[in-house]
């Protein structure tokens, strides 16, 4: 290899590796309960949909066939859009069997699947109404909207789930700020709302059975117990219960600034570095637009901080708090903690604010000076962020630390700077952590990045169960 070393040698005096003992873990028993609840519901679909005779209309041909196809879609469509909804109410047997990145991309594919089948209900009863009673299928669909009960409020809500779709197409969603786009997407809120009554009257499938209705009925009730508990009650009790207030707003480095925060009793949040929190300043109009930040210090139920880079309107408003500013909080949320922790050495790779939670897993995680290294890739180095926290692990508890600055590399290995080209991502992989089968690897920062780095991660041997990351975008 050409390029020179990217870290410096471990502490020359090395103590006598240990065993690392992580908390014990109740993931797989959580997942496990998440994904049998998913099942049991999806199958309970598919027996209201045969008990209603529909096995009988699929073999029937003609506009009976289209029909059946038609209610089935409808119904794969509405159990979906309970989860759409479940799946980001904060509910703890999702948070805790799922984590926050496999939330956040199961709610993106099933609401693409709810909206896909939601269009095939539509389309396919049009057609099989169309065909039964000789009609032209224009004439069909505007008899629907204006002569069905329920239609019309149905057709309004079809109107707000797809303006929610178009929204959430990754290219149109990088082109909206996240405050608006945030705005735009409560509308599916109103738009499963108004979808409702064209279900009770004129759904034969959600009424007729007994059994279907008890179902569907309890799964409403649930799932709007589940908002108003999770995403309202329980995060209003817990905001007023800690008082939790700005203490310091701080620059960190050229484009960030650290928020320094306290409260009452703020260790019965049980919050442990490298979780999130869905924060709400009470500092004027604009308040009720929840921010999900990482904490970047591992909480010691003294005080909570959180670190962000200056780039938008939310982040901005962070620069101009002022001390005593109240807060509302949501969470702590997510998995990417300790409790993850397999193996016994430690491998942080941060890109711009990524950084910060890795900070609070370095600060919290047990290891030996030597055993845990921190690569933080930023566009210059001025932007880097947590400084003075990295340099205090490296001082005090011999922490590898190496800066990645600079443009991307034009590689196979994007995520390293062009200053770094020389290197096959995998060969420096191996070079930092040359026992990666007994690595843990943290990622954080934009999902395109964290894919290139698990790319290598895997290539250099870190095995699956072992690179942890969690997104906290949709």
């Amino acid at each position: 290899m050409t390029a020179a070393p990217v870290l410096t040698a471990p502490p020359a005096a090395m103590p006598t590796r240990r065993a690392v003992r992580p908390r014990t873990s109740n993931r797989a028993a959580w997942n496990l309960a998440a994904v049998t609840v998913v099942w049991a519901t999806s199958l309970i679909v598919v027996a209201v949909w045969v008990a209603g005779g529909e096995v009988q209309a699929l073999l029937a041909g003609g506009g009976d066939t289209l029909n059946a196809l038609g209610r089935a879609a409808g119904l794969a469509s509405a159990n979906l859009l309970f989860y759409q909804v479940l799946l980001m109410a904060r509910v703890p047997l999702f948070e805790r069997g799922f984590g926050r990145d496999g939330i956040t991309r199961m709610h993106r594919i099933v609401g693409f699947w709810s909206f896909a089948l939601f269009a095939a209900h539509i389309a396919l009863q049009i057609l099989g109404y169309a065909v039964s009673a000789g009609l032209n299928p224009l004439v069909q669909a505007w008899e629907f909207v204006w002569d069905y009960p329920g239609m019309l409020l149905a057709t309004a809500g079809t109107g707000l789930l797809l303006l929610v779709v178009v929204t959430s197409v990754r290219r149109a969603r990088r082109r909206l700020r996240y405050e608006s786009w945030h705005l735009l997407h409560l509308y599916g809120y109103l738009g499963v709302g108004l979808a409702i009554p064209h279900m009770l009257w004129t759904g034969a499938d959600f009424t007729a059975n007994p059994a279907a209705t008890v179902y569907w009925w309890t799964m409403w009730a649930l799932t709007a117990a589940a908002v108003i508990v999770f995403r309202l009650g329980m995060p209003l009790t817990r905001s007023l219960r800690h008082g939790i207030r700005v203490s310091a707003v701080e620059r960190d480095g050229d484009r960030g600034v650290s928020v320094r925060l306290t409260g009452r009793r703020l260790g019965a949040l049980n919050a442990r570095g490298g979780q999130v929190f869905v924060w709400r300043f009470l500092d004027g109009s604009g308040w009720t637009r929840g921010h999900p930040f990482s904490l970047a210090a591992a909480p010691d139920g003294r005080e909570l901080v959180i670190s962000a880079r200056l780039v938008g309107d939310g982040t901005r408003r962070l620069a101009a708090l002022r001390p005593g500013t109240r807060v509302l909080i949501e969470g702590p949320y997510g998995t990417l903690t300790t409790d993850e922790r397999r193996g016994r050495e430690l491998l942080m790779i941060g890109a711009g604010a990524g950084v910060a939670p890795l900070v609070a897993l370095l600060q919290e995680a047990r290891w030996t000076p030597g055993e845990a290294t921190l690569l933080v890739r930023d566009h210059t180095a001025g932007d880097a962020l947590r400084v003075d926290a990295i340099q205090r692990l490296e001082r005090e508890r011999g922490l590898r630390h190496a800066a990645l600055p600079g443009p991307r590399a034009a590689t196979a290995s994007p995520w390293l700077p062009q200053s770094h080209a020389a290197w096959a991502g995998a060969d420096l992989v191996r070079y930092v952590a040359p026992r990666p089968a007994d690595t843990d690897v943290y990622l954080c920062g934009p999902r395109p990045w964290m894919d290139a780095v698990r790319i290598d991660l895997r290539r250099a041997g870190v095995p699956s169960a072992q690179i942890h990351l969690e997104a906290f975008t949709v």
